[in-house]
């Protein structure tokens, strides 16, 4: 009975996302004619999702709020750019991940400031503020998180960007190509290699 129920759940899932991208569609082909308010709607839908992406690949969440607020203003003045035929989630993602990419670059030619300084993973908390693991089992889980992620922000940008974007926002690989600007081919690769690293750096956890 299990198997039928994950089936349907997976297929209902399924169905709400196409309803979601077809919403998301529309809603573009609006701004495109210059409906600010079909803007805003998509404003409110994505600017987590976006903020949330692009903290995962530059590690730094005041430079994460400032690049998704410049990702939503370049989805309004590139909105012509826009094509009837594709899908938001990888276009937004795209402009996303290039600011992401620029940023990284542009940390990385001020040598009077180190990229793991101005890189905030290292000193987040392994546990929300105001709470304490509870016991060996939970402070067990709060280090092996705490070790995911510094073992994903060690990853090669390029690695991160697809690991984050596969596992974490969980696209289909044609939609990373398409985000990333590469082949479905590169994209296995990439994966592939990050999942690789992923597995030395936190062989004491497995």
């Amino acid at each position: 009975m299990a198997p039928a129920h994950d089936s349907f759940k997976s297929a209902r899932m399924e169905e709400v996302s196409l309803a979601e991208a077809r919403e998301d569609a529309a809603l573009m082909m609006r701004v495109r004619a210059g409906d600010e308010a079909a803007f805003a709607a998509l404003l409110v839908r994505w600017e987590l999702p976006v903020k949330r992406l692009i903290a995962r690949i530059v590690l730094n969440a005041s430079e994460a709020e400032d690049l998704a607020q410049e990702t939503m203003v370049r989805v309004w003045s590139q909105r012509q750019k826009f094509r009837p035929e594709a899908a938001f989630r990888p276009w937004v993602f795209s402009i996303a991940v290039n600011l992401a990419r620029n940023r990284l670059r542009w940390w990385r030619r001020r040598p009077s400031v180190s990229l793991d300084a101005w890189s905030e993973t290292g000193h987040e908390r392994p546990w929300p503020e105001g709470e304490r693991p509870n016991g060996v089992g939970d402070l067990e889980r709060a280090e092996r998180a705490a070790a995911v992620r510094d073992a994903v922000a060690a990853l090669p940008a390029e690695l991160r960007e697809a690991l984050v974007l596969f596992e974490y926002e969980e696209l289909a690989q044609a939609e990373i190509a398409a985000t990333l600007g590469c082949t479905v081919k590169a994209v296995e690769s990439r994966i592939a290699r990050a999942r690789e690293k992923l597995r030395w750096a936190l062989r004491a956890w497995l």
